[in-house]
């Protein structure tokens, strides 16, 4: 990420206030996973982290992911694999790749097995924030929300 939007304390009390579900960050990245959670949350998310596919598959927090920041290339399961993990369980959660190795054939096998964006890093805030209010209100929808 480049840099951080301004926000009106109106539009944070905004984000804040929204019952919005938590938003899982898959990245094997530390310092990448700290600064996607302080920024979602410094915007009013409610943010988890996990290091790995499998961490984030084995824990609790899977069941409350309202929106899932996923990197493609992790050591283990990649994320394209979660992916189709997803899809094929049959679990409804909108999924935001992200990657430092992206192409046009890698971005439309992400998005064709079911990710709502698809984010070449480095990537802006504006973009992230984008895709991951896209996921929400896609998630909200087949929801009842």
């Amino acid at each position: 990420m480049d840099s951080t939007p301004t926000f009106t304390e109106g539009q944070r009390e905004c984000v804040a206030k929204r019952e919005t579900p938590a938003i899982s960050v898959v990245d094997d990245d530390e310092s990448l996973r700290r600064s996607l959670r302080n920024f979602l949350r410094s915007v009013g998310f409610r943010v988890e982290t996990f290091a790995s596919a499998e961490e984030f598959l084995t824990s609790a927090q899977r069941e409350n992911t309202g929106c899932l920041v996923l990197d493609l290339r992790m050591p283990g399961m990649t994320g394209l694999d979660l992916l189709r993990h997803l899809a094929a369980a049959n679990v409804p959660m909108p999924v935001v790749i992200v990657t430092a190795h992206g192409d046009e054939e890698m971005s439309h096998r992400c998005l064709g097995a079911g990710a709502v964006a698809f984010l070449d890093k480095p990537f802006h805030s504006d973009a992230l924030l984008d895709a991951v209010q896209m996921a929400l209100r896609g998630h909200d929808r087949r929801n009842g929300g």
